[in-house]
């Protein structure tokens, strides 16, 4: 409805008509990733009268958030899923080429996952969805396509092999994580090359505002991958929400991220800028400073600058690390409209002449989070056995699991290991009727469970 929307639709303007059709109708509008020049847009469209405006937070407290360095895109997305085994997650890659490539990689290595995109026959791809949702099968790798409407509580992670066109995109689907309110945790692998394929598509848009605000999306998100600020605190701000402190729920505050004092490097880069009267792009200002000896510098001189060949010490993407960071940090940015040439802001001439100071973010390379759910060894097999139980009552039933019982209330049991009613309907999402329908069975399995096990006798003695 709203041109500064990251998702317009011009058709979407003639909804404006409704109030004329229907002088004295009540008119509601509901949206999940609005910011508020947004919000006042759809006031303005949908003819609202001095609505009332109900906002919730954005925080989604719940779900941890890390953005890795994209190098093996495949490989990275193995290891992360071998790190939370047995989790159901939801894997986006941007075509559907990569989707089936990631979803056979994954199998390759006994991980099941299915491949969902508008590629696939239609029988095919609701049956690849219903088999997610029932958790017959825990992971499908993905296009954009899938997730609107999906109602899967026990998301445990979402993945993006690849960058989102915006932030409210990223915003929506790492949102389909963590719905039951338990840690899940939300990946991106970051590539400089998807902002180039991202820029090729939004140049073929006829419509020169479209393509004007695509621009603008693309750059908010490519300033959120690069940064070392707080995620949450970016995101966060992104809806004009303002969050205090850090967050501790992401990989800049939980110290995945070093930071390094990297004022003079930086300088090095503003100042290769200026004294190219900001006219050129990112690869070309690395050139200068690493002193490439190349025609297009030799034809402009450029190798009589005194910031020629400053950093030739440092590789190609350690300036480009510094480069992010400037971006990500309000220092400089892209005029996309001038194919990407490198402006400097305010803030830059600020750092440029020692004012201000700059912190770099060093990039570590794929590791597991700090933040992790704890359950012994024990826990983890009666958490696969209570799932197994949940499925077969769930498929008699033509049910999602969830419906049965969700992962939070499986996790309260191995937990508490009730032995009774009592005890069982003390279960955090254990009421009188599910007490009724399943309590036999899931007590039945935990008290073999507990008798197995010796150790934990002692909890029927």
């Amino acid at each position: 409805v709203s041109e500064w929307g990251y998702d317009f639709r011009p058709d979407y303007l003639s909804l404006s008509g409704l109030r004329e059709y229907f002088p004295n109708t009540v008119i509601s509008a509901f949206t999940a990733t609005a910011t508020r020049k947004v919000q006042e847009d759809i006031i303005v469209h949908l003819k609202l009268n001095k609505p009332l405006r109900i906002r919730a937070s954005f925080n989604r407290k719940e779900l941890y958030y890390r953005i890795t360095r994209k190098s093996n895109a495949n490989q990275q997305i193995l290891e992360f899923v071998r790190e939370h085994p047995r989790e159901s997650g939801i894997i986006y890659r941007t075509t559907r080429k990569d989707v089936e490539n990631t979803s056979a990689y994954l199998n390759q290595y006994g991980i099941t996952s299915l491949p969902y995109h508008a590629g696939l026959p239609d029988n095919k791809r609701k049956q690849n969805q219903d088999l997610f949702k029932k958790d017959e099968a825990d992971i499908i790798v993905a296009t954009i396509a899938f997730g609107m409407g999906i109602d899967k509580s026990n998301v445990r992670f979402v993945i993006h092999g690849d960058l989102p066109k915006s932030i409210e995109s990223y915003y929506q689907e790492t949102g389909r994580a963590g719905r039951d309110g338990e840690l899940s945790h939300c990946l991106l692998l970051y590539s400089r090359g998807d902002t180039g394929k991202i820029l090729y598509h939004i140049r073929n848009i006829e419509d020169e505002e479209e393509q004007s605000r695509a621009k603008k999306n693309l750059s908010r998100m490519i300033s959120y991958a690069e940064t070392g600020v707080c995620r949450r605190k970016q995101l966060l701000s992104h809806f004009d929400e303002a969050y205090p402190g850090d967050c501790g729920m992401c990989d800049s505050c939980n110290d995945e991220i070093e930071h390094i004092d990297g004022t003079v490097d930086a300088q090095k880069v503003l100042s290769a800028i200026k004294r190219v009267n900001e006219r050129f792009g990112i690869n070309y200002i690395i050139d200068i400073i690493r002193g490439a000896d190349t025609e297009r510098i030799r034809q402009y001189s450029h190798n009589q600058l005194p910031t020629y060949g400053v950093g030739k010490k440092e590789s190609k993407d350690y300036w480009h690390g510094v480069i992010d960071e400037l971006l990500g940090q309000d220092c400089i940015y892209r005029d996309e409209d001038k194919y990407g040439v490198l402006k400097i802001t305010e803030k830059g001439i600020q750092v440029l002449f020692g004012k201000e100071t700059l912190s770099i973010a060093k990039k570590q390379g794929v590791k597991k989070s700090k933040v992790e759910i704890e359950y012994s060894e024990g826990d983890d097999i009666l958490f696969t056995i209570l799932k197994k139980l949940r499925l077969g009552i769930a498929r008699k039933k033509g049910l999602p699991p969830y419906m049965i019982f969700s992962d939070k209330t499986l996790r309260g049991m191995c937990l508490k290991l009730p032995v009774d009613n009592l005890s069982f309907l003390d279960i955090n999402g254990v009421g009188q009727v599910k007490l009724d329908s399943y309590g036999d069975d899931f007590l039945k399995c935990i008290m073999e469970y507990i008798n197995e096990n010796e150790e934990l006798n002692f909890l029927i003695d």
